[in-house]
């Protein structure tokens, strides 16, 4: 693993805090599924934590009444606690499992509660500001990769003992 060159107005992930650090992320979040606007905030969350590309967090009021619907899946991040996970549906479409939250989370990421984030390759899009977000690699972290976002980033095969 080699860490990429920060050019200037840039932050590489492997400056990011362990254990994570939770705060306000400056530019509105928003995501598409079946080319509508299913959430849209002007205060969302970000979690840094070291090799990962930040976790955006939307308010669940953020997404329209009847998109999200309880996953039965959950995971525990020893930081953050339990996440349950959604479904994200429109018309026809459903996006299995594509969000999750920490409805309880653990001291220090309180703040948490009431937010979910997406996972940006099971939707047609993400944004961050006016800017498209790439999805980070792999299928078990959703961090949203912006263009003042450097790396290398965890998720990708191969990466899981770094």
């Amino acid at each position: 693993m080699k860490r990429e060159i920060v050019g200037p107005a840039q932050e590489s992930v492997w400056d990011y805090p362990r254990p994570p650090r939770l705060e306000r992320e400056s530019r509105p979040a928003r995501v598409v599924l079946s080319g509508k606007e299913v959430a849209y905030t002007e205060g969302p969350l970000r979690v840094l934590e070291t090799s990962h590309p930040p976790g955006i967090y939307l308010p669940r009021d953020a997404f329209l009444p009847g998109v999200l619907a309880g996953h039965p899946k959950s995971t525990v991040c020893e930081y953050k606690g339990v996440a349950s996970y959604w479904d994200i549906s429109v018309g026809e479409r459903r996006a299995t499992g594509a969000a999750w939250s920490y409805e309880s989370p653990n001291i220090g990421f309180e703040a948490m509660a009431g937010y979910v984030s997406v996972y940006p390759n099971l939707v047609d899009a993400c944004y961050l500001g006016d800017e498209l977000v790439v999805a980070q690699d792999g299928d078990f972290y959703g961090g949203w990769i912006t263009e003042e976002i450097v790396g290398p980033f965890k998720g990708a095969a191969g990466t899981w003992g770094w």
